[in-house]
């Protein structure tokens, strides 16, 4: 089924603004170009209006309203994903639809562990009300300042500490969401124990706004660590982290709630784009690790742990030098460096985005194959590689400095695409871990999920959305 081309109707835009008002609804070229562009890699399109509803039973009437109109919407939170899923074409043809405006708490269950929240409300907003009460909202990313739970939860995002607490679909008991045809399915239900048939809201969470709008979620909340412990460790290989990784479950039981590998030459464009950044150690490494252990005790063991399982590896040569933050401070600045890794790849002139996945035992397999097979076709390639190796998810980012050739180098991007997907596919990973198919690996996934996988998407699809009005085009074609 095609995406509808039709123009937008005059009085659709006129019945939406009725159900919004005009605090609800942008058309001023200006102040729709932060919805219409996405913050990297050049995604853009255009949009008639950007509907910014108050509430579930707005966005429900503007839902319905564009389903008897055959108008397609592109739902959006923070606008801050990397793959193009909240972006709209260039027709010009449908209504983006952003929650930014529903940012309510609407209850906070400490008996329970939960708090129910608006769609629209900033990752980072939550993260500090459940501080406020002594919880934890474990989620944590790059973005999470800007980000918005429910762009979050439709990607099923990742980030720092999926090896202790899960993606994000594992920090939800309960979901609200509009569906296609703007009836509400209200499933905000905080229980941990439910066996009354499919699960739906996992359903929703991932499927990056192709089968409804989430407009509320109950989120678990967790006791707060009472200690945490950073280090920053240089390693000699990847295959040392994975061994290193192991020895700290191990050795701290439950407590290791990050593990990020990091490449020197990552660490060197974090400090050319930013150069106040402090290289945490004073010799130069190929390979690095942040590593994160925390718990309830109070009593100074998770320090004396940590110094316990970098010494025993730097006496076996796993580890070659490592510090521990001294406080809070210095554990925000390691971390930062991680985080601004982003940011700093501006620096490249092409940068080919990986976000894969593989069993961790296969981590060092991985980016071994890659490198070789990449540095075989193109001698002068960068290789980078760096990510949340605790839950096997590498950001494996190749690419070439500035120079004038860049734009005819950038036509190797499927064929480089190409090499590190099926090394990926071959190791039994995926090719998309945490950022989501969006536009931007839609076609891959063809390539490499079977027949029947996608079958099934596409059945869920025309079930829920038969019309395709809802982000068409994004994750899966009907």
């Amino acid at each position: 089924m095609n995406t509808p081309v039709a123009p937008v109707r005059q009085d659709l835009l006129d019945r939406i603004r009725a159900v919004v008002g005009d605090k609800g609804c942008l058309t001023d070229p200006h102040d729709m170009a932060p919805y219409l562009n996405a913050w990297r890699d050049g995604w853009s399109g255009r949009s008639p209006m950007v509907v910014r509803p108050a509430s579930t039973e707005e966005v429900a009437a503007v839902v319905k309203l564009c389903h008897e109109a055959r108008t397609p919407i592109v739902p959006q939170a923070g606008n801050t994903g990397l793959t193009g899923g909240s972006t709209p074409g260039m027709a010009g043809n449908e209504i983006v639809l952003s929650v930014g405006r529903m940012n309510r708490v609407h209850e906070v269950d400490l008996l329970n562990d939960t708090m129910t929240v608006d769609a629209g409300c900033v990752l980072a907003n939550l993260q500090q009300k459940a501080e406020e009460v002594d919880r934890l909202f474990p989620l944590s990313l790059g973005a999470e300042g800007t980000c918005q739970i429910g762009g979050n939860l439709s990607t099923n995002a990742g980030g720092i500490n999926v090896l202790k607490y899960g993606n994000a679909r594992n920090l939800v008991l309960g979901l609200e969401v509009v569906l296609p045809d703007g009836q509400v399915w209200n499933g905000l239900r905080g229980l941990r124990k439910d066996n009354t048939g499919y699960d739906l809201k996992q359903i929703f969470i991932g499927a990056e706004g192709t089968l409804g709008i989430i407009t509320q979620a109950v989120l678990k909340l967790f006791p707060r660590p009472k200690d945490q412990q950073t280090a920053f460790a240089a390693v000699r290989d990847p295959q040392a982290a994975v061994e290193l990784l192991s020895r700290a479950r191990i050795a701290s039981g439950e407590a290791v709630t990050g593990f990020e590998i990091l490449q020197r030459f990552g660490i060197d464009l974090v400090i050319r784009h930013l150069p106040q950044t402090p290289d945490p150690l004073a010799q130069r490494y190929e390979w690095y690790v942040l590593m994160e252990i925390s718990g309830a005790d109070t009593s100074g063991a998770i320090r004396t742990t940590l110094e316990g399982i970098l010494a025993e590896a730097m006496e076996e040569g796993l580890v070659l030098d490592a510090t521990i933050a001294a406080n809070q401070a210095q554990a925000r600045a390691m971390w930062k460096m991680r985080e601004d890794h982003a940011e700093a790849q501006k620096e490249l002139g092409l940068s080919v985005k990986h976000d894969v996945s593989v069993p961790v035992s296969r981590i060092a397999e991985f980016m071994s194959r890659a490198n070789a097979a990449l540095l075989k076709d193109y001698p002068d390639i960068k290789l980078l590689g760096f990510g949340h190796i605790g839950d096997g998810n590498i950001h494996y980012n190749p690419g070439w400095e500035k120079s004038p050739d860049v734009a005819a180098k950038a036509r190797e991007r499927d064929a480089i695409n190409r090499i590190v997907h099926d090394i990926v596919v071959d190791l039994g990973g995926s090719i998309s871990a945490e950022h989501g198919l969006g536009l931007l690996r839609r076609e891959e996934a063809k390539h490499y999920k079977s027949p029947v996988e996608m079958h099934l998407m596409r059945t869920l699809k025309r079930a829920l959305d038969p019309h395709n009005l809802m982000n068409p085009g994004k994750l899966v074609e009907i």
